[in-house]
Parts: structure tokens; C-alpha cells; sequence
């Protein structure tokens, strides 16, 4: 029963010439004739590939319309298109060696990793892949932030107190081969050295001075001992800049911290008065006693130049009396009773004259004349 319907479409042995395939309207072959049908698919491979042959330089496939059957060779290449290919890879191998370094730049030449040179500003050749390159900004600045994280700033100092410090380290390349080949992570290396050099200076330092007036010493010494230590690596950094940016105590003590800060400023003031005072009475007692003894030497020598002046006169009076002694005994009588009468009040008793009666005349010195009268005239005017 198979056999009486003539295909796998139920349709009749080979109607309409359809080759046992379904109608392409749905409806049979009506008119008796062949209708266009769709390009096989091998005919458009066969296309193709021989336009690809024709691309490369290769020829035409002229063997499919005789000899051998229709049957297809495999693709041939010619001389041109091996010297396109040859060329194409000149062209990427040139493109991959030549390189250019800028004025800010520095680039090393590596041989299998190895050293193998320092490329110059401008244009460079490194043969690749035999010979590779490593181009780095050696003029930029390049910052580390240290003191940010949590506890990484905190240092104990030199008196046993805790400062929480934030700086920052500005480096660039100044030796491109040493910072190649000698460090194996430049910035971890520089941050380690950072801060180690800051933990030493912090360690001989005491917490007032860095808050207050140590700062920029403390940035002048760090900035060297950070730059020596990396010297001694042979790192080939240069350390620009140190900026000290903050110095603080712990946020858990900064108030009782405060409250110490106050109370050694009072001992400082109370301290300067207290000195004030001391300086100002010693300074007075040392006045009172360096007066003293001025006086007591002044006194000491009246007193001394008095006896001496005594001593002297009586020397003197002596040396008179041995040569004649009357005349000296006489010369003081009379000086004695002038110094006793100066200053008594005298009446004089005359005999008279002839001897006849008494009579008592008043001494009247002369300088009481001149004086007495000047007292008239000053009560007459009152």
C-alpha cells in the first residue's frame, strides 16, 4: 500500500516532476511545467570558495565543467599573498619594537626579564618579543596618605604619652633602575620606612613640644631620616615633601587630656609669679645688704681716718711740746678755754679803775650786735 501512494507525501510516482518532494504551492503541478526552485546549498559553498581563491591570488577551479567530473582541489596560495602576510607581520613587529618616551617619562629595557638598558627621551627600538620595555612617570608626584586608618597614626612618645599623628609622604623616581630592580613594591616599602622614621622621631620626643612647637622641626628631621633610610636601599626615590598634618591625642583621652593641659598651664602661671617674687625680693634684700655694707665701710673709714687724723695732730702737738714746753702748755690752755667759753654765756667783773669799788660789765659778743637788730626789724614788721 506504500507503494501505490508514490512518495513520502502521499502523493502520486513522480507528478509534475517534482522529484518526490511536496508541491511548492501546496496545490500540485496544475500547469505541467517546472516551477524556479531555491539555489542548493553545496552550489553556494563552491561559490564561495572560489571567490576566497580568487581573493588570495590563487585561480579559478577551471576543472569543473570537464576532466575529472565536476570534482573540486583544495586552496592554493600564491607567491603575492605570502608577501602580504610577510609584510602585515613586518608591519605588527615594527609597530611592537618602536616606542616613544616622553620628557616625563623614563622607560627600562627588559631581555627575558633581565636587565638589558634605559630607554632615552624620544623615539626607542626594542626588538620584541626578545627585548620588552616598562615605561614610568618619573616626574609625577606621587602621594601616601599614613595616619588615616584606625590606630595607624597612634605613637607613644618619649614621655610615655600617646600622640595620634596624619601625614602625608610625596615621593617621585629619581633613579628609574634602582626602582625597578631593587624594589619589589615601591609603595608598601615607602610607607613601612614612612613610618617607622616617625615612629623613632615621636619616640625621643615629649607630646607637648609636637603639638605645639616641634611640628616643622619634626617634619625637617623626618623628611631627611626617611630619605637617608631609602638612599641606603638603593631605591632610587626621592622624597619630595613631608606635610604634618595633624597631631592630636586618642579621641578616648583628648578631654582628660585638656584637663592636664589646663592644669599645667595654671603650674606655669602660679610658677612665674612664685619666681616673680623671688627674684623681687632677693633682688631687694640683695639692694638692702649691698647697702649696708657700703655704709659700713664708708663708716669704718671716717672712723679710721679720724684716729689717724687724731693720731696725727697729737703727733704733731707732741713733737711742738718737746721742743717748748711752755709755750706749747700755754697754746693749749688758751685753745681749751676758747672751745669752753664758745659756747656759755659770759659777765665780766672789773676791779675798776684805780682800785675803787667793782662793777660788773656784761660780755656782749660782737656777733650778738649784728644779730639783734635784724630780730627788731623782723618783729616791728610783724
Amino acid at each position: 500500500m506504500a507503494s501505490d501512494n508514490g512518495g513520502p507525501w502521499g502523493g502520486g510516482g513522480n507528478r509534475g516532476g517534482s522529484g518526490g518532494r511536496p508541491p511548492s504551492n501546496g496545490g500540485g503541478n496544475r500547469g505541467g511545467k517546472d516551477q524556479p526552485q531555491m539555489p542548493e546549498i553545496d552550489e553556494l559553498m563552491k561559490k564561495g570558495q572560489e571567490q576566497l581563491r580568487v581573493l588570495m591570488g590563487g585561480r579559478g577551479d577551471k576543472r569543473r565543467s570537464g576532466g575529472n567530473g565536476g570534482g573540486t582541489g583544495g586552496p592554493s596560495f600564491g607567491r603575492g599573498s605570502i608577501l602580504l602576510v610577510a609584510l602585515v607581520a613586518v608591519a605588527v613587529w615594527v609597530f611592537a619594537s618602536f616606542y616613544r618616551v616622553d620628557t616625563s617619562e623614563q622607560s627600562v629595557e627588559l631581555l627575558f626579564g633581565e636587565r638589558y638598558g634605559v630607554g632615552q627621551e624620544g623615539l626607542n627600538f626594542a626588538p620584541w618579543p626578545v627585548v620588552t620595555k616598562e615605561i614610568y612617570p618619573v616626574t609625577r608626584e606621587n602621594i601616601i596618605n599614613i595616619g588615616d586608618g584606625p590606630n595607624e597614626g597612634l605613637m607613644l612618645t618619649g614621655d610615655e604619652n600617646i600622640v595620634d599623628i596624619d601625614y602625608q609622604v610625596v615621593w617621585n623616581i629619581s633613579d628609574i633602575e634602582k626602582f625597578v630592580f631593587n624594589l619589589a613594591a615601591p609603595e608598601n616599602t615607602i610607607r613601612a620606612v614612612s613610618e617607622s622614621a616617625m615612629r623613632e622621631i615621636v619616640a625621643r620626643s615629649r607630646l607637648a613640644p609636637i603639638l605645639t612647637s616641634d611640628r616643622g622641626i619634626i617634619q625637617q628631621d623626618l623628611e631627611q631620616l626617611i630619605q637617608t633610610t631609602l638612599d641606603a636601599y638603593q631605591s632610587g626615590v626621592n622624597i619630595v615633601r613631608v606635610n604634618f598634618d595633624r597631631a592630636d591625642p586618642p579621641e578616648d583621652v583628648i578631654d582628660s587630656f585638656r584637663e592636664v593641659q589646663a592644669a599645667e598651664q595654671t603650674r606655669d602661671t602660679l610658677q612665674k609669679q612664685a619666681d616673680a617674687y623671688v627674684n623681687r625680693v632677693v633682688a631687694a634684700a640683695r639692694g638692702e645688704a649691698a647697702q649696708l655694707l657700703e655704709e659700713a665701710e664708708g663708716y669704718r673709714a671716717r672712723v679710721v681716718n679720724e684716729a689717724e687724723g687724731e693720731a696725727a695732730r697729737f703727733i704733731a702737738v707732741y713733737d711742738e711740746f718737746a721742743k717748748a714746753p711752755d709755750i706749747t702748755r700755754k697754746r693749749l690752755y688758751l685753745e681749751t678755754i676758747e672751745k669752753v667759753m664758745r659756747s656759755v654765756d659770759k659777765v665780766i667783773l672789773d676791779e675798776g679803775v684805780s682800785g675803787e669799788g667793782s662793777g660788773v660789765v656784761p660780755y656782749l659778743p660782737l656777733n650778738e650786735l649784728t644779730r639783734r637788730p635784724a630780730e627788731t626789724t623782723d618783729g616791728g614788721t610783724n
